[in-house]
C-alpha cells in the first residue's frame, strides 16, 4: 500500500515511539501530533535517518479544529473523542483506526474468579485513569453505532522495555536499566501479570490498524505472564553481576493476574508473544546498544 500513511498521536511516550520506529523502518513516513516536549524516547527508538521521516507536527489534541487540519490526506489515526469526530469527518480517508484503552477498565482480581480474564468480563475501573479509558471505549461504541466509524481498542496491561520510562509500573524497566549501570534498584508492586514488550506492543498496534472490521471491537492484549520473582530471576540472568540487589514490594497490582488473548488472536491471527526471559534479554541489549551509542538520557529514564 505505497499511499499508506500513518498519523500517531502521543508518539512521543513509549508504545507511540515505538509505533512510529516499526512505520519508518518499512520505509514510511510519519505524522505525529503531540502537544509538545522532549523527543527523548524517538532518539531512543531510531537513528538520524529514521528520525527524518518522523514530522512533529505539535498542537492540543483537545483542540478539534487544529487536528482536523492537521490529519488532511494523512489517513490512519489512533485516540480517543477528538480523533473519532476527525474520523467521522473524515471518512471516505480512513482505512483503519486503533486506539489504546487499558487492562484498567477492569476491576480487581477478586471480582473475576474465572480466570483467565476474558476480553468481555464485565467492567468495573477502580480508579479514574481505568474510568477514562472506559469512556474511551463507550465513546468508540457510539461512533460506530451512530456515524459507522469502525474501530479497535487494544487493553495492554504492563508494558516494558526501552521508552518504558513514565508511570508507577515502569520500574520493571528501570531496574533492567539499573541492573547493566551496576546500581541496586527497588521495583514498587510485586506478584503476577501479563508483560507486552514495547516494540510487540507497537507491532500489534499497527497490524489492528491495518485490519478492516466493521463495528467498535475492543480486546485484550496478550503478552507473557511473569512473577516479579521470574523477571528478578531473568534481570540476574541477563546481569550476574547484579545478583541479590534488584528489589521489589510485594505487593501485587489490583487486577486479574491472567488474561484470555483469544478473541483478539481470532481478529488479528496469531501473535508470537516474546517470553519474559527473552523480553529481558532484549531490553538490557538495547539498553546497552543504546548507552555506547549515547542515544539514552541515563538519568531521566531511571527517574522515579
Amino acid at each position: 500500500m505505497t499511499a499508506e500513511r500513518f498519523l500517531i498521536t502521543g508518539a512521543l511516550g513509549c508504545v507511540g515511539a515505538w509505533t512510529a520506529k516499526h512505520l519508518t523502518d518499512e520505509g514510511l513516513d510519519v505524522w505525529t501530533y503531540d502537544l509538545g516536549g522532549d523527543a527523548h524516547r524517538l532518539r531512543l527508538t531510531m537513528d538520524d535517518d529514521a528520525l527524518a521521516k518522523v514530522h512533529l507536527i505539535e498542537g492540543d489534541i483537545a483542540d478539534l479544529d487544529t487536528f482536523e487540519r492537521t490529519v488532511g490526506a494523512k489517513v490512519n489515526v489512533v485516540g480517543t473523542t477528538v480523533v473519532l469526530e476527525t474520523a467521522k469527518r473524515r471518512a471516505d480517508q480512513l482505512q483503519g483506526l486503533a486506539y489504546a484503552s487499558s487492562i484498567g477498565v477492569y476491576g480487581e482480581a477478586e471480582n473475576y474468579p474465572d480466570a483467565p480474564l476474558a476480553h468481555d468480563a464485565p467492567l468495573d475501573p477502580p480508579t479514574l485513569y481505568g474510568v477514562f479509558k472506559q469512556a474511551n471505549e463507550g465513546t468508540a461504541r457510539i461512533y460506530w453505532r451512530e456515524y459507522g466509524v469502525d474501530s479497535i481498542g487494544l487493553r495492554p496491561y504492563v508494558v516494558y522495555g526501552p521508552g518504558r520510562d513514565q508511570g508507577w509500573s515502569s520500574t520493571p524497566t528501570k531496574a533492567m536499566l539499573a541492573a547493566i549501570l551496576g546500581r541496586p534498584f527497588h521495583i514498587s508492586y510485586g506478584g503476577t501479570v501479563v508483560y507486552h514488550h514495547a516494540a510487540e506492543t507497537a507491532r500489534v498496534m499497527i497490524r489492528a490498524a491495518r485490519t478492516s472490521m466493521e463495528g467498535a471491537h475492543v480486546y485484550n492484549l496478550g503478552g507473557a505472564t511473569a512473577s516479579m520473582q521470574e523477571i528478578v530471576a531473568a534481570i540476574e540472568d541477563a546481569v550476574p553481576e547484579i545478583a541479590g540487589q534488584i528489589t521489589f514490594d510485594p505487593t501485587p497490582l489490583p487486577h486479574p493476574p491472567t488474561i484470555d488473548d483469544s478473541a483478539l488472536t481470532q481478529a488479528l491471527g496469531p501473535i508470537d508473544w516474546l517470553s519474559m526471559h527473552d523480553g529481558v534479554q532484549q531490553t538490557i541489549d538495547y539498553f546497552r546498544t543504546a548507552i555506547d551509542r549515547k542515544r539514552l538520557d541515563i538519568e531521566r529514564a531511571l527517574q522515579v
